[in-house]
């Protein structure tokens, strides 16, 4: 089976496909302020006219690409394309102001190449270990799931005030409660507007937090950095990767697990292995980072790389996004209605495989294409950002119309881009919302059919049901964990 999602993987038209969404993930990811979630939310309307193959090899593309292309302006211009590219842009920038820029790239596209396949590798011999465990999930346990992957993303994305991310996911539940109610059939909360019925569209609300959102906020900011005039030789030192094999390693197992955390992120894993990494490093290279560290820019690049093969491990798994740029390939995934989790075998036999099979084409496309992009992505950075970001808006526009075709989506894509903007303002992370709306349906129907089912029966009963009283003493020991931590961090009177 797996040879056959290989074939259907490097046909002619799904390679041009994947190779048009790697290339189009790496210019994005290049351009300064804007990230891989941003990247997979607005081209989720190109993939709404394509077959489930072609748009799950076109997402995966984005999603490969747009991580390693955040490396090419945190070198060169010491502006982290996307977020977690922080950690190579205080090492990478540093080697390109000693004229090493092209070598400091080139050693980034080789560490991502290296940090996807430890990533595949890991979700390939993990994932049926989920599945077969994850085949005793009943309604009353995928509630729990949803929740706990709704409130383990509040807290990692809120820092020290997990409140603020805990409430930012009741707001994306609120909004995925709005429609018809699946079990009666009851309107909530439409107000009567009619274009309410059917709920609000996800993919309108993710453009909004994730797009316009963005360039309301970046858009503002002062405008400062120098286009270097040379790049330099940009094939990666496979060499020099092999001097630094174990920091390649540690730092690929360390992202997909982190990738596997609900809500954690690729930022997470740099920043975790790129502290990692210093800390156990030999003196003399030790003494380099900060200032031009190569084993640094490794440590980093393996980790975020390495987080998309940990972010699927969940998604597929268990239905929940690793983090947001999960939560739009799964939102990409429901526009072609497939519900993935723990029945995802059984209800779309071999499509696993096919996951597989894209990913390492999609690795081995970015590789190349990441060499022949350096340069033309540079150029882009020409533009000012008063002039690039602006032509963003008319994409979310595209974006929000193209999924059902409405204008009414277009409003809500606008209404959700200035509330993501207020909420960033007020430091609430919006990453829990898109999680909220996404598995708000998945935690309403089955908390619902678990109460018919506990109906008339004992607590003894319910606290029978040991995978579910182990996932809600979890979701407690969440809970609990980030009440402690808002305590433990709350600012002493006087100080």
């Amino acid at each position: 089976m797996i040879w056959d999602a290989i074939l259907q993987a490097i046909s002619p038209y799904i390679l041009l496909i994947t190779l048009t969404g790697v290339s189009l993930g790496i210019i994005w990811g290049a351009l300064p302020g804007l990230s891989t979630t941003m990247a997979m939310a607005l081209l989720i309307g190109l993939s709404a006219s394509m077959d489930q193959n072609t748009a799950l090899s076109f997402m995966l593309g984005v999603y490969t690409g747009s991580v390693f292309g955040g490396a090419i302006s945190a070198v060169m211009i010491n502006i982290p394309g996307t977020p977690d590219a922080v950690p190579t842009m205080i090492e990478g920038h540093a080697l390109a102001r000693r004229g090493e820029g092209g070598k400091a790239l080139g050693l980034a596209i080789g560490a991502s190449f290296i940090g996807n396949w430890v990533g595949i590798i890991l979700l390939v011999g993990f994932i049926p270990l989920v599945l077969s465990f994850a085949l005793n999930f009943k309604s009353w346990e995928m509630f729990l799931l949803a929740m706990i992957g709704i409130t383990v993303s509040g807290s990692m994305s809120a820092g020290s005030m997990p409140l603020k991310g805990w409430i930012a996911g009741w707001i994306g539940l609120l909004i995925a409660f709005v429609g018809i109610d699946p079990i009666h059939g009851v309107s909530r909360f439409t107000f009567d507007v009619l274009e309410l019925q059917d709920g609000v569209n996800y993919v309108a609300v993710l453009i909004g937090l994730f797009g316009l959102a963005e360039v309301l906020r970046v858009l503002p900011q002062k405008d400062h950095y120098k286009i270097p005039e040379a790049v330099g030789s940009v094939i990666p030192p496979f060499s020099l990767l092999m001097k630094y094999a174990p920091t390649a390693v540690r730092s690929g197992v360390i992202g997909t697990l982190i990738g596997a955390i609900p809500g954690a992120g690729a930022n997470v894993a740099s920043f975790l292995s790129y502290d990692i990494a210093k800390r156990r490093a030999k003196p003399e290279e030790r003494a380099k980072w900060g200032k031009g560290s190569y084993e640094a820019i490794v440590s980093a690049e393996v980790s975020n790389n390495a987080n998309i093969g940990g972010s699927l491990l969940p998604l597929l798994a268990l239905g929940i996004p690793g983090n947001a740029a999960a939560a739009a390939l799964l939102g990409a995934l429901a526009l072609k209605n497939v519900v993935v989790g723990p029945t995802i075998e059984i209800d779309h036999p071999g499509l696993i495989y096919y996951i597989y099979a894209a990913l390492i084409v999609a690795n081995l496309l970015m590789y190349v294409a990441a060499i022949g992009l350096i340069k033309p992505c540079v150029k882009l950075f020409s533009l000012p950002r008063g002039v690039l970001l602006p032509l963003i808006i008319p994409i979310c526009v595209i974006g929000a119309y193209a999924v059902r075709l409405s204008m009414f989506d277009v409003w809500i894509m606008f209404g959700s881009g200035f509330a993501g903007f207020v909420l960033h303002y007020f430091k609430f992370p919006t990453a829990p919302i898109v999680l909220g709306v996404i598995l708000g349906p998945l935690a309403d129907e089955n908390l619902r059919r678990a109460m018919m089912v506990f109906e008339d029966k004992s607590i003894g009963f319910v606290a029978s049901q040991y995978v579910g009283t182990v996932l809600l003493i979890a979701l407690i020991a969440i809970i609990s964990e980030g009440i402690l931590r808002a305590f433990r961090n709350k600012p002493q009177p006087g100080i």
